[in-house]
């Protein structure tokens, strides 16, 4: 009887063991697939907020588009890329290294679709 009852208490030992190993081998799996899960919604996310920034671009231009933007595409494009450098900080200056443009055509490119500071003060002015 007392060898029953020490192999029995060594069984459940081993049992025991097994178990707190599977389920730390099972929420290691579930850690790697929460984060495939984020990964992957992290650059859903990415790939969103990078068409939203081209759409938003693309209406800024459409609503300040002169007849020369309209028959030009390569314009329209050197556009679009000019006035996201600029909203990401980029001055004048680098924008115009980076197209290889004057600091003058750039200026002449951006300054309809940048406010001053006057424009954006009454703007929540109004209404």
């Amino acid at each position: 009887m007392g060898w029953m009852l020490g192999i029995l208490f060594m069984a459940a030992i081993v049992l025991l063991v097994l178990s707190f190993v599977q389920t730390k081998q099972s929420a290691a799996k579930l850690e790697q697939h929460i984060d495939q899960v984020s990964f992957s919604i992290m650059d859903e996310v990415n790939q969103l907020q990078q068409q939203i920034r081209n759409v938003e671009f693309d209406t800024e231009i459409i609503v300040h588009e002169t007849k020369i933007f309209a028959d030009s595409p390569e314009l329209r494009t050197l556009l679009k890329e000019m006035l996201d450098l600029h909203k990401r900080g980029y001055s004048f200056e680098s924008i115009a290294t980076e197209k290889q443009l004057t600091k003058e055509e750039v200026e002449n490119f951006l300054s309809p679709y940048i406010k001053t500071k006057d424009e954006r003060s009454n703007d929540g002015n109004e209404g």
